[in-house]
C-alpha cells in the first residue's frame, strides 16, 4: 500500500482518528528488510538487567546467526500516542508509577532518568519489535519478535510487567499501513489480557480469543466481556496436563 494511498482522508473519521493515521503514516518503525535477513525481531537492547529484573533474550549460538536478525527501532512519543493518552505516558515519568506496573518496589527509589534508561528504553524497543514483525509477517508469511508481547497494557493503564500496549499499537498500524481490515488475537498466555480487550472493545475488526488460568492475576471481570472465545482453565486442570506431559517425557 502506498504511502499516498494510506495518507488519504478517510469518509466519517473524527479528527482523533485523522491524527492517529498521520502518525502511523510518519512513524519510521516499518521499514524495508532485506531478504537475507530472517524475519526473526532481536535487539540486545531488549535485556533488562536491573535491580533484580532478569530478562534476557538471547540467540543461542548456531541456531541464527546475529547477522541474520532484524535489529528494530525504538517506538518514539509519537508512535506510542497512536494508542496510548499523553496523560498516561506522563504518569510514567513516575517512577513510583513503573514501579507499580512492573510489580518491582525498590524502583520507586531510583530516578526516573536512570528507570527510562535501564528499563523504559528496552521496552520501547520491543514495541517497535512487535509493530516491525507485522509488517514482516504479512510479506514472508511468518515473523517471531522475541519480546514484547505486553498484554496487560492498555491505553490508559500499565500492569503486570507491561508498560506499554505493542499489541494495540501493531493492529493500528497494520489497519492503516498494510491494508487489513480484520485481525484475530490469539492469547495463550497464562493470564488474561486484559489490556488489548479493553482497547479493542467492541471493536468488530477485532476477534479476541483468550485462554487462560482464571485463578490468578489479573482477575479483571470487565475486560472479560470483550473476549469474542473465552477459554478458562481451572489450576486443577493444568496441573493434570503437566503431570501428564512430566510422565509422558519419562517414559520417552
Amino acid at each position: 500500500m502506498s504511502s499516498s494511498s494510506a495518507a488519504a482522508s478517510v469518509p466519517g473519521a473524527t479528527p482523533a482518528d485523522a491524527l492517529r493515521r498521520n502518525r502511523i503514516i510518519s512513524s519510521k518503525l516499518y521499514f524495508d528488510v532485506p531478504g537475507s535477513k530472517a524475519p526473526v525481531v532481536y535487539s540486545t537492547a531488549y535485556d533488562i538487567a536491573f535491580l533484580g529484573i532478569e530478562k534476557m533474550f538471547l540467540t543461542k549460538e548456531g541456531h541464527l546467526e546475529k547477522t541474520r536478525v532484524v535489529e528494530p527501532l525504538e517506538a518514539s512519543k509519537e508512535d506510542l500516542l497512536v494508542v496510548h493518552t499523553e496523560a498516561y505516558l506522563n504518569s510514567l515519568r513516575s517512577s513510583f508509577r513503573v514501579a507499580a506496573i512492573v510489580e518491582v518496589p525498590p524502583l520507586t527509589l531510583m530516578p526516573n532518568w536512570l528507570v527510562q534508561q535501564r528499563l523504559l528504553y528496552p521496552f520501547r524497543k520491543q514495541v517497535g519489535g512487535s509493530i516491525l514483525s507485522a509488517k514482516l509477517a504479512l510479506e514472508r508469511g511468518w515473523a517471531i519478535n522475541v519480546g514484547g508481547g505486553f498484554h496487560h497494557c492498555s491505553a490508559e493503564e500499565g500492569g503486570g510487567f507491561c508498560a506499554y500496549a505493542d499489541i494495540s499499537l501493531s493492529i493500528q498500524f497494520a489497519f492503516v499501513r498494510l491494508d487489513i481490515s480484520r485481525v484475530m488475537i490469539i492469547d495463550l498466555d497464562a493470564h488474561q489480557g486484559n489490556g488489548h480487550e479493553k482497547d479493542f472493545a467492541n471493536d468488530g475488526r477485532v476477534y479476541i480469543l483468550d485462554m487462560y488460568n482464571a485463578g490468578i492475576y489479573p482477575f479483571d471481570h470487565a475486560a472479560k466481556r470483550y473476549i469474542d472465545q473465552k477459554v478458562e482453565l481451572v489450576v486443577s486442570w493444568i496441573l493434570q496436563a503437566v503431570d501428564h506431559i512430566f510422565l509422558h517425557l519419562i517414559q520417552i
